[in-house]
């Protein structure tokens, strides 16, 4: 795998101060995201640095910056507490499993280049999704901000357990987590542009806990082992792999979605192109890794990706040299970190699941359509309190039918029964001449553009509602494609104007639409000289059959 292409050294100096500033950008977020999963403090930190450094090396976007984000951390958290509920001996062993399942779906994706199709469904559905998991990763929040623990039962059991977390209240920890969400909304753009607020917010917090509520019991990060990660070999249940490799493939297609869709920003600023296959090959390479070493799962983040890009960075070196950066804050600093509150960590979480939710569209959805706005409300319901891949599975088979209704209805009007030299379809001179002198003998049955499955039903009818005559063509020469169902609806009608002893025509069917014809065998109701490339040439027939059959019956 060529390297060249993202790897050079002429933009240097920009490239090592976004990936600087980048690893400042995602300290604080990677131990936010390892306090909200459940997988243990040391596991942000690990993912950051294996998911950025690979998916830097062999990746497909230069600029791009991955590491634990929100959406992977939400699925992660189900994930870890399903397996450790389940099996708390191996149940953490158990979820690394899943996210090298969720790299090693990654890489096939790219290997099979899957990566244009990753995106192709209906922005409603993204955007109802991604919402969702705002929604979750807000509501996971609640309890850590005001200083409980998290009750069981996921989502469910937080908005099932709220009017007890919230007579519970630790004041202390909540007003650490107040002053951590108003540190990042109310800082001053002027400073933001030098340090990112979740960074000012994580110091401040955890210094104002230290001085003001020193003794006050309090929940921290606690101590973060420095070093290098254990190996995490992969451990399966029997009675689990069928969930573990749902839980990886699930992880693996939303690591791919929010990439990709990051990867699109970042080609927007530099005014490039990524190459999607070869992302989700580093993107995999990137969570195997992580996995192995206990990381949390991770994929292209916007924020690290839009501070890295404005920062100068231009090449992969910058999310090289962000990863190395958090490797010497693991191998030599990790024991600074111990300190930080809980509470802190929460706001800084809690921040990023506001963000995540597409406010553009939710604030606009219902003046664009109510059938996009039913199916993106619908999405982020299912999401929050059903499951992720039924909300994605149910968004998509209603966007799909819905459009494919809209399709149909629109290709419905190209299908069209012409007997004599009206304006329904646009005829020159000559045509119209020959079409006259049949004298509504000839039936043109003329279609136009895809004749997906949705027209079917069209052509069926517009078959049953035919007059008679003694001739009918079919006309093709505007059907670029020609699906099975179609297929069949034609052939119907050519077999009945067959068994009624008309003469069928053929005009216009070429390449892959005289292919499927003759795989469904209509030569055997069409002879061969019935089969034409010209409209004119195929009436020219028609008029000439007609007279004939003035004198005797020829098929």
């Amino acid at each position: 795998m060529s390297l060249t292409n993202t790897i050079h050294f002429r933009n240097l100096r920009g490239d090592i101060f976004g990936g600087v500033t980048a690893a400042i950008v995602s300290l604080p977020l990677a131990l936010a995201f390892a306090a909200a999963s459940g997988a243990g403090p040391a596991s942000g930190l690990y993912g950051a640095v294996c998911v950025g450094f690979f998916a830097a090396l062999f990746g497909g976007t230069p600029t791009l910056i991955s590491e634990p984000t929100g959406p992977m951390t939400v699925v992660m958290t189900a994930v870890v507490s399903s397996m450790t509920a389940k099996d708390p001996e191996n149940g953490l062993a158990m979820a690394f499993t899943v996210v090298m399942l969720a790299g090693i779906f990654q890489i096939l994706f790219g290997v099979f280049k899957l990566g244009k199709y990753v995106t192709l469904m209906p922005y409603s559905v993204i955007s109802g999704f991604m919402s969702g998991i705002g929604v979750i990763l807000i509501i996971l929040q609640i309890a850590p901000f005001v200083g409980q623990p998290n009750p069981k039962g996921g989502v469910l059991g937080m908005v099932q357990n709220l009017p007890e977390l919230l007579t519970k209240i630790n004041p202390a920890e909540a007003t650490l987590g107040a002053l951590t969400l108003a540190i990042i909304f109310l800082m001053p753009s002027k400073i933001k542009r030098l340090v990112p607020p979740q960074l000012i917010a994580l110091i401040v917090g955890t210094v104002v806990s230290l001085v003001f509520f020193g003794n006050v019991e309090i929940r921290r990060i606690g101590e973060i082992p420095m070093g290098l990660p254990t190996l995490q070999m992969p451990t399966f249940t029997p009675s689990e792999i069928t969930t573990m490799i749902v839980d990886g493939a699930m992880l693996g297609m939303l690591g791919c979605i929010d990439t990709l869709l990051t990867a699109v920003i970042a080609d927007s600023l530099t005014r490039t192109e990524h190459k999607s296959n070869k992302e989700l090959i580093g993107q995999g390479i990137g969570n195997l890794v992580s996995g192995l070493c206990g990381g949390l799962p991770g994929a292209g983040a916007t924020m690290g990706t839009v501070v890295n890009i404005q920062t100068g960075a231009r090449t992969a070196v910058s999310g090289l040299t962000r990863a190395l950066i958090l490797l010497v804050v693991v191998l030599w600093a990790a024991n600074l970190t111990e300190s930080i509150p809980m509470a802190v960590l929460a706001g800084i979480a809690l921040k990023v699941g506001i963000d995540i939710l597409d406010w553009s569209f939710l604030k606009r959805a219902h003046k664009v359509s109510w059938k996009g706005t039913a199916i993106m409300y619908g999405v982020l319901f299912l999401t929050v309190f059903v499951d992720l891949i039924v909300a994605v599975g149910v968004g998509v088979f209603i966007a799909n039918i819905v459009t494919i209704e809209r399709l149909s209805e629109l290709q419905a009007q190209e299908v069209k029964t012409i007997s004599d030299a009206d304006d329904a379809i646009v005829l020159n001179e000559q045509e119209k001449q020959l079409i006259d002198q049949a004298d509504g003998r000839i039936l043109l049955f003329y279609l136009s553009g895809p004749m997906i499955f949705g027209v079917a039903k069209a052509i069926s009818r517009e078959h049953s509602a035919m007059a008679d005559s003694d001739v009918l063509i079919v006309d093709l020469s505007d059907v670029p494609m020609l699906g099975v169902t179609a297929s069949l609806s034609i052939e119907n009608a050519i077999k009945d104007a067959s068994d009624q002893g008309r003469h069928v025509l053929i005009v216009g069917a070429t390449g892959k639409v005289k292919r499927r014809l003759e795989s469904f065998g209509v030569s055997r109701f069409v002879p061969p000289h019935h089969m034409f490339v010209d409209r004119v040439e195929a009436l020219k027939q028609a008029v000439t059959l007609v007279k004939s059959n003035d004198t005797t019956t020829v098929y």
